[in-house]
Order: C-alpha cells, then sequence, then structure tokens
C-alpha cells in the first residue's frame, strides 16, 4: 500500500465518522458529561483526571460555539486522524516508506480507535501526544536535535496532563535504553526533553499537592490496590480483551514479534518497539490479576504497538495485513451505525447494545419538570445523575448540587459542587435508592421504573424535602 493510499483510507474513515456523528442519537456517557462540565469550569486539574481534555473540549465549544454532543464527540475522530499521520510519518522516519500507508490504514481501523471516535475519551488525546513524542524520539535515535528533544518533552508533558497511564511506557522504554544501544539518546537531549516534559507537567502536579493528591488518591481507588489479590481469572479476561481492543491479527503479531525476541530472531529496531508495547500489556495484566484493570488500560501500548505489528506482518505475513485490515476495516464501518440505530439493536436479554448511552437526559428531563412543585435546587447522590442533570438542564436556571458527602468526597461534583449547609428551605432530591428523613416526611412528586436505557428497571424517586434532611 503506498502512503497516498493509506492517507485516503486515513481521510476516508475519518469522512464517514463526522458525517455518521450528525445522526447519532445516544446521549452523553457519564465520563462525556463530567470532562464537558470541567471545560466549563477550567482548572489545572480535576478530581479523577488532569485537565488536558477539559482545555480541549473547551476549545471546540469556543470554536464552534455550540456545546451539542456531536462538537464535543467531534473532537474523537479529528484527533485520531491526526494521530494517524503522524504515525504515519513516524513509521517511514524508524521503518521506511514502505509501511507508512499501512500504518496510517491499520490504526485508524483498530476496533478501540473506532469506539472512541464515536465517544469521545482521554485516550483519544493520549495516543496523539504519544505519537508526537515518538515520532521525536526515533528522530534523536538517529540524530542530536535540541528541537527534537524539545518536542519529545513537549509530547511526554502533555501527555502526562492529558492521562497519568503515560507512565506505563517510562518502564519499558528504561529497559530498552539499557539493552539496545540504538535506543540511545545524547545525554544532553534527554536531560531538554526530561526538563521540558517536567515543567510542563508542573502545574497538575503543583495544583494536586494544593488539593490534597486527590487525582492521585482517585487513581489508586480505582486500582483497587487496598484489595490485592491474586485472580487469574481477571487477569485472562484483561489480556484476552486486548484482541478485541486492536484486533485479533494485530495483537497476535505482538506476541509473536515477543516470541521472535526472545528467540533472538528480532533486530534492534524490532526490540524497542517490543519493549515500547508489550511490557504495558504486561504491567496491566499484572494489575487486572492482582486488583483491577479496564480493558482500555493497555492503550499506550498501541502506538509503538501499531508500528510494530504492522512491520512485522508487512515482511512475515502480507495475507495477514491485508486480512486485518479488512476485519476492522468492516467493524470500523459497522460500529457509527449502531450509534445512528441504538433502539433497535437489542442483546438475546433485551437490553439495547448502546443501553449505557441511553436514558441519561430523559431522567434529568423528569427531574426539571419536578421543579415545578416550587423549587428550582435538584440534588442527587448519583455521579451519573447529577453529570447528565449539569449537562442536559445547561441552558436553564436551575441550581444543581451533588448531595455532601460524610466523608472524603467521591466525585468531582461532591468535591466541587456539594450541597451548601447555609442552603435552607426546600430542594428537590432525586436518588436511586429508599430515602427517610428523621425530621419530616418527605413528599414524594415522582416514582417510576425506566423502561430502557441505563436506568431500564431501575427504581428511581424524586422527593421534595427539606435541605437540612440531606446533611450529611
Amino acid at each position: 500500500m503506498s502512503p497516498r493510499s493509506g492517507l485516503l483510507i486515513v481521510l476516508g474513515f475519518t469522512l464517514w465518522r463526522v458525517v455518521t456523528l450528525n445522526f447519532d442519537a445516544t446521549d452523553l456517557f457519564v465520563d462525556e458529561a463530567q470532562y464537558w462540565f470541567w471545560s466549563q469550569n477550567l482548572d489545572l486539574g480535576y478530581y479523577s483526571k488532569p485537565p488536558m481534555i477539559a482545555w480541549v473540549i473547551r476549545a471546540m465549544t469556543e470554536l464552534s460555539g455550540s456545546n451539542a454532543i456531536y462538537w464535543i464527540r467531534l473532537l474523537g475522530p479529528l484527533i485520531h486522524m491526526a494521530a494517524a499521520l503522524v504515525l504515519m510519518k513516524t513509521a517511514k522516519r524508524f521503518v521506511g516508506p514502505e509501511i507508512e500507508g499501512w500504518t496510517g490504514a491499520t490504526y485508524i481501523t483498530l476496533p478501540g480507535v473506532a469506539l472512541s471516535s464515536v465517544f469521545f475519551s482521554t485516550d483519544v488525546i493520549l495516543l496523539f501526544f504519544i505519537a508526537i513524542a515518538l515520532l521525536a524520539y526515533f528522530g534523536l535515535t538517529q540524530r542530536r536535535s535540541v528541537g527534537l528533544a524539545l518536542v519529545m518533552g513537549l509530547g511526554v508533558g502533555l501527555a502526562f496532563l492529558t492521562k497519568y497511564a503515560v507512565l506505563f511506557v517510562v518502564p519499558g522504554g528504561a529497559i530498552a535504553l539499557l539493552l539496545i544501544p540504538a535506543a540511545r539518546i545524547a545525554i544532553r537531549d534527554f536531560i531538554i526533553a526530561v526538563a521540558v516534559a517536567a515543567v510542563v507537567a508542573l502545574p497538575n502536579l503543583w495544583w494536586n499537592l494544593q488539593h490534597d493528591n486527590t487525582t492521585v488518591r482517585h487513581t489508586q481507588d480505582i486500582a483497587h490496590w487496598s484489595e490485592l489479590g491474586i485472580n487469574l481469572r481477571r487477569g485472562f479476561e484483561f489480556f484476552a480483551a486486548q484482541f478485541g481492543v486492536v484486533g485479533p491479527i494485530i495483537f497476535f503479531a505482538m506476541l509473536w514479534a515477543v516470541y521472535r525476541m526472545i528467540k533472538g530472531r528480532s533486530d534492534d529496531r524490532e526490540k524497542l518497539l517490543v519493549w515500547l508495547s508489550m511490557p504495558v500489556v504486561l504491567l496491566i495484566t499484572l494489575q487486572a490479576t492482582v486488583a483491577k484493570a479496564y480493558a482500555n488500560w493497555a492503550v499506550t501500548a498501541y502506538v509503538a504497538g501499531t508500528i510494530l505489528a504492522v512491520w512485522l506482518l508487512y515482511r512475515m505475513w502480507p495475507k495477514g495485513l491485508r486480512l486485518s485490515l479488512t476485519i476492522n476495516g468492516i467493524a470500523s464501518l459497522l460500529f457509527p451505525l449502531a450509534t445512528i440505530f441504538p433502539h433497535h439493536l437489542l442483546l438475546p436479554n433485551g437490553d439495547e447494545l448502546m443501553k449505557r448511552y441511553l436514558g441519561r437526559a430523559e431522567v434529568s428531563r423528569e427531574a426539571a419538570l419536578a421543579t415545578q412543585a416550587g423549587t428550582d435546587i435538584i440534588v442527587t447522590d448519583n455521579r451519573d445523575m447529577v453529570a447528565d442533570l449539569f449537562y442536559t438542564l445547561r441552558d436553564a436556571s436551575y441550581r444543581i448540587y451533588a448531595r455532601a458527602p460524610a466523608g472524603l468526597p467521591e466525585s468531582y461534583y461532591e468535591q466541587e459542587f456539594a450541597l451548601p449547609a447555609d442552603i435552607t428551605g426546600k430542594v428537590l432530591f432525586l436518588t436511586d435508592g429508599a430515602f427517610t428523613c428523621a425530621t419530616e416526611t418527605p413528599e414524594v412528586l415522582k416514582n417510576w421504573k425506566p423502561t430502557e436505557g441505563n436506568y431500564k428497571g431501575k427504581a428511581l424517586h424524586i422527593y421534595k424535602v427539606s435541605a437540612a434532611c440531606l446533611a450529611p
């Protein structure tokens, strides 16, 4: 495949995603709604993530003049397109023009890329900045350059401001520097890159210190490091899920490359790509085995990993490379259709395939209707609900709060938008659990069970109650 053909494939899939996104019938997922809300409250850090995604969303909504779902999610396909183009140049610089087109086409059709081109996440931006850093790094392995060192440090620093998962690449990279002479760069360039990355990351590190290491503590919490124990099944499930994240043939090729390295059949360039990718998968598999991990936690492996797989397949199994592009390409074309017809794609149990992305806004609108009972204050103890309340009711004048926590906050909303203690009088309380108050009988405004979407079959309640009843 020529570079021109690869470019056309990248542009073609991006155009398909941009067009189909206009017909998306799903709601923002809880994380997407939260990222949007962060973008309305710009800061140097947030409860669960560094600030980059908020900054990027704010830039897009300012440029577009709209907070509509389309403009928030449009960032996904556009940034992935940019990452694919950078990877093409990276592959050309490190390997040669023969895999330039294949690398772009392969990356843009990865299942994980297809998914995050529809539902926006921090992984999208993270992969782009890692690709930038990798392009500069490979250049530095070939020649000394202050400019490339600055770009590498900037890429790493901005990746850190996007998601701390960029650090998963460090152990493998360090091993490569020790074992592979060709992986080393000039000490001057290394120092410059590290210094620039540190300077870029410093504002978020300072923010964490000013907020009791909130983001770091949350990262530890979701990793469940306080509940360590061996569970081989979890580890196996995470590892098996990687065949779905990048496609069966691409992940097989990465494993094949590890086997070749162990057998002494790979050169220094192939070894370097292995060390920049597979240790990430190994680390997160270990994390899944002893605690918990989600399938996307190893995405940092698939920047270098895509180049590695494409290069190996190009040389050793070209038919497999074409087959992989066909399989992943078909899946990538079909996936956006699931968001256009989300109510028609049902699982055997009757639930919608896109269940997590449906029914959220409807609950928020029900809460808004209930404000006719005489209060404009809406409170909830559910993170999913408060996230959507802020987004869906963004153009209304309601005052929205999370119920104040009894201990440490467990979400951004509890941290920054908890119900103030000085509010008195009646408020609306939206919850998915039973509620009583010691000092009064709450007035039930609505009890219902949604028949579809994220809250299908769950008992939801809206009460009118004194704010004092919601005190921690």
